[in-house]
C-alpha cells in the first residue's frame, strides 16, 4: 500500500484545520486504485453535496440581487472539476493523495484530486460533528475562504469565458435564432498532437477556430461568434 508523501501536518496547515480522526483524513486521502478497502468514494459523496450547499449558501447571502439562474451558472463554475482540481494542487493534495501508483499522483488528472477535495470536505465534516463542533459551520468556513472573494467579484457574465458554447447557445434563443451546428472542417497535424478546425453556425451567422480537440476548438469558435452576436440586454 502506497503512502502518502506529503505529511498530513502540512496538509492541515494549508487547510486550515486539524483531524481528531486521523482515519477521517486518511480516508479522504485514499484514491481507489490503492486497493485498499476503505477508499474516498463515500466521503466523495458526501462532500458534494457539502461543496454545493456551502456555495449555495453564500451566493444566496452575498448576491441578494441575482436571480436563481444566475447563482446556478456561478455556482457550476465554482463547483466544476477544473475549480476543484486547482484548490487541490494549492492543499498539495497530489502529493498527499494514496494511490496504487504514488509517483504518478501529479499527472492522474483533474477528477481524482477533484474528487479527493469533495472528501476531505466531508471528513471535516464528520471530524467536526464526531467532536461535538458544527461541521456544516467548518465546510462553510473553508468554501468562504476559498470563495467568498470570487464571489463578490463576480458579475453575470463571469461565465461565458469558461462556458462559451452554452452561453453562445442561449444567446441564439434569446435573439430567436436556431440553435448553434458544430462542424468540422479540417483536421491537420500528426496522430499524436492533432489540430481540429471546427465551424460553429447560428442562423447566417458563422465562425471558426482551429485548436487541439474537437471541443477546444468548438468552444473558441462559439466565443468568436458570440463576438459577432453581441451578448442581448
Amino acid at each position: 500500500m502506497a503512502r502518502p508523501t506529503d505529511p498530513p501536518g502540512d496538509l492541515e496547515a494549508r487547510l486550515g484545520y486539524r483531524f481528531n480522526r486521523r482515519d477521517l483524513l486518511q480516508e479522504a486521502l485514499t484514491h481507489t486504485s490503492a486497493g485498499t478497502g476503505r477508499d474516498n468514494q463515500r466521503l466523495e459523496f458526501l462532500g458534494d453535496a457539502l461543496l454545493n450547499f456551502a456555495v449555495a449558501l453564500l451566493l444566496h447571502r452575498e448576491r441578494p440581487d441575482w436571480q436563481e439562474g444566475t447563482m446556478s451558472k456561478l455556482r457550476g463554475m465554482l463547483v466544476r472539476t477544473a475549480t476543484l482540481h486547482e484548490w487541490a494542487l494549492d492543499l498539495g493534495l497530489d502529493q498527499a493523495l494514496r494511490s496504487a501508483h504514488p509517483r504518478k499522483a501529479p499527472s492522474m488528472g483533474q477528477k481524482p484530486l477533484a474528487d479527493a477535495l469533495e472528501a476531505l470536505l466531508a471528513a471535516v465534516y464528520l471530524d467536526a460533528q464526531g467532536v461535538g463542533a458544527d461541521g456544516s459551520a467548518q465546510v462553510l468556513s473553508l468554501v468562504e475562504r476559498r470563495f467568498l472573494e470570487a464571489i463578490r467579484e463576480a458579475h453575470p457574465e463571469s461565465w461565458t469565458l469558461l462556458d462559451p458554447k452554452t452561453h453562445l447557445q442561449e444567446t441564439a434563443a434569446k435573439l430567436g435564432l436556431p440553435a448553434p451546428v458544430y462542424t468540422q472542417t479540417q483536421l491537420a497535424g500528426p496522430g499524436h498532437a492533432p489540430r481540429f478546425t471546427m465551424a460553429v453556425t447560428v442562423g447566417t451567422h458563422s465562425a471558426q477556430a482551429e485548436g487541439p480537440t474537437r471541443k477546444r476548438a468548438e468552444g473558441e469558435a462559439a466565443r468568436r461568434l458570440l463576438g459577432v452576436l453581441g451578448t442581448p440586454t
